[in-house]
């Protein structure tokens, strides 16, 4: 086991490629980066065995199980361990995930969120229903408009505000990159954001959507249904031909709406929140 650098990135990808849509944010930071840890902003750990690439563990503020099965976990638990103070989440196929958190959690503490058996859904194909021809990428010139609703999206789905401990410029940063690489899209009705979701990373081969969110006084209206249509379509013709996410088991509205749009299930997650 060692931490994998430039000079690793074929096997790396030939890796991720084994499940390219499960393993989207992999490819994604990858490609980004070259594994180059001082762009990582973290490391990617890698096994090998009889020199053949067998598996990763991203380690940055997402911990990330890459290939996992057998005891992948036991072969990377003293990396995990050495990371407490640098990851913000744990996420990933549910399975390795739930195997590592038990083995972290004697001493890492007690967590302030899980959220198990998160459905991982994929669609690869024209939505099932029409899109909403209103939703558009957002404007450079819109940032001011759809801040606070991203804002509001990131404290009802996560528990806490991005803005907190002095974050608000990150984030707003965070949200001016999204708009500019065209990778955030939203319904805009006299100045107020209804509806908006972003492209959180891509390959050629996926994009993984985060982020939808409906104004809390027009759902119920299927504008998520809609919307979510419109955004597949936008981003099949733009930046991926397959379409990825991961909602929370207990969300049943967002699920039936993803339903309908024609996503289907192919894996499920689990995310542990510090």
């Amino acid at each position: 086991m060692r931490v994998l650098g430039p000079s690793d990135l074929p096997a790396f990808l030939s890796l991720v490629d084994r499940d390219p849509v499960v393993n989207v944010f992999a490819g994604h930071r990858a490609r980004l980066t070259t594994l180059e840890p001082r762009w990582l902003g973290g490391e990617v750990w890698g096994r090998f065995i009889s020199g053949e690439l067998v598996s990763a563990l991203h380690v940055g503020a997402n911990l990330v199980p890459i290939g996992f099965g057998g005891d992948d976990v036991e072969a990377y638990l003293p990396v995990a361990l050495a990371e407490r103070r640098s990851v913000a989440t744990i996420v990933g196929p549910a399975e390795p995930v739930e195997e590592l958190w038990s083995r972290l959690e004697p001493q890492w503490g007690p967590a302030r969120e899980i959220r198990r058996g998160q459905p991982h859904l994929e669609i690869g194909t024209r939505p099932m229903v029409p899109g909403d021809p209103r939703v558009v990428p957002t404007g450079r010139e819109e940032i001011d408009l759809v801040y606070p609703a991203c804002v509001a999206m990131y404290t009802e789905e996560v528990g806490v505000s991005p803005e907190q401990d002095g974050g608000a410029d990150l984030y707003r940063a965070r949200v001016a990159q999204l708009v500019a690489r065209g990778w955030q899209f939203s319904l805009i009705e006299d100045g107020r954001v209804i509806f908006k979701a972003e492209v959180a990373c891509a390959t050629s081969r996926a994009a993984q959507i985060q982020g939808v969110y409906v104004v809390p006084d027009r759902r119920g209206e299927g504008l998520a249904t809609s919307g979510m249509a419109a955004v597949v379509d936008l981003v099949r013709a733009t930046i991926a031909p397959v379409v990825s996410l991961y909602v929370n088991d207990f969300n049943l509205p967002a699920r039936a709406a993803y339903a309908k749009v024609g996503f289907t299930e192919s894996a499920r997650f689990t995310t542990v929140m510090f």
